[in-house]
């Protein structure tokens, strides 16, 4: 039988979501359902989803962010951004600060705005310099979880990249196996200021913003020539984002993410 789903449209640097309160917890959407409602022909049309829900340990509300493919995913930085000024128009906007739960580990949000800054979750898996065979190239690949998994390649025209060819041949790589990567392409404009361009696993395409991709891309770039924080980095979307982080004994600490976090629209879709 058919019913009647609210929902809000948001967008963090054109990384673009679905947005659901499901505080009640009366929502139960599977996977097919999902990947409908993100179909950008035959839905609303979307990156990924995130539903609110009820905190289960010490933050003060739950994530869950799904891939536009349905599948459930560690985190996603645009759509943390999202996610916490979505809650706080839950609340009338009467919120300064947002801690919520996600399965990379405890994520808060500050208000500036129309823009939130969040802290991200350390950073692991850190690997430099691997030298890969990818459609037949050979590359230099950095790689890093910032949240989820994330490969990075430097390149000197971002523009004339294949970025849907490499991108996916990289999130299917053997060294990343099983569970895959999302893969990025930087350009370096100058020290601390670089372009990307990301492939999503999950959206299977190349996306507009990443922002767990900014922030790996970011401490790349730290790693490779000390770029000092924050590092800015321009999205495909056209937005430039900050990344902040300091490094104490080799371990990063205090990473943020800043950027725009904008409503698009709300209305119902039947599912």
């Amino acid at each position: 039988m058919a019913s009647t789903l609210s929902f809000w449209k948001m967008n963090g640097a054109g990384n673009d979501f679905v947005m659901l309160d499901n505080r009640n917890l009366a929502l139960n959407l599977d996977r097919d359902a999902i990947a409908k409602l993100c179909d950008r022909h035959r839905g609303i049309g979307a990156d990924g989803l995130l539903a609110v829900e009820p905190a289960q340990a010490t933050g003060d509300f739950r994530m869950r962010y799904y891939n536009a493919d349905g599948g459930e995913a560690e985190m996603c930085g645009n759509g943390a951004r999202c996610f916490a000024r979505f809650v706080n128009h839950l609340h009338d906007n009467s919120l300064e600060h947002v801690s919520f739960e996600t399965q990379a580990g405890i994520i808060s949000g500050e208000f500036l705005e129309d823009q939130v800054r969040i802290n991200m979750s350390t950073p692991h898996d850190l690997k430099l310099h691997q030298e890969l065979i990818v459609e037949g190239l050979p590359l230099i690949v950095h790689s890093v979880n910032t949240g989820v998994p994330h490969a990075v390649v430097l390149v000197e025209d971002l523009d004339h990249t294949d970025v849907n060819r490499l991108g996916a041949a990289l999130r299917y790589h053997e060294a990343f196996a099983p569970k895959g990567t999302n893969a990025n392409f930087v350009q370096v404009i100058e020290p601390g200021y670089i372009r990307i361009r990301t492939y999503e696993r999950g959206v299977e395409d190349e996306t507009l913003a990443c922002g767990t991709g900014m922030v790996a891309c970011a401490l790349i770039h730290h790693e490779l020539i000390g770029a000092e924080s924050p590092v800015s980095v321009l999205v495909k979307g056209g937005d430039t984002l900050l990344i902040g982080f300091e490094k104490i004994d080799g371990i990063y600490h205090d990473v943020t993410l800043h950027g725009p976090a904008d409503f698009v629209f709300n209305g119902d879709v039947t599912i």
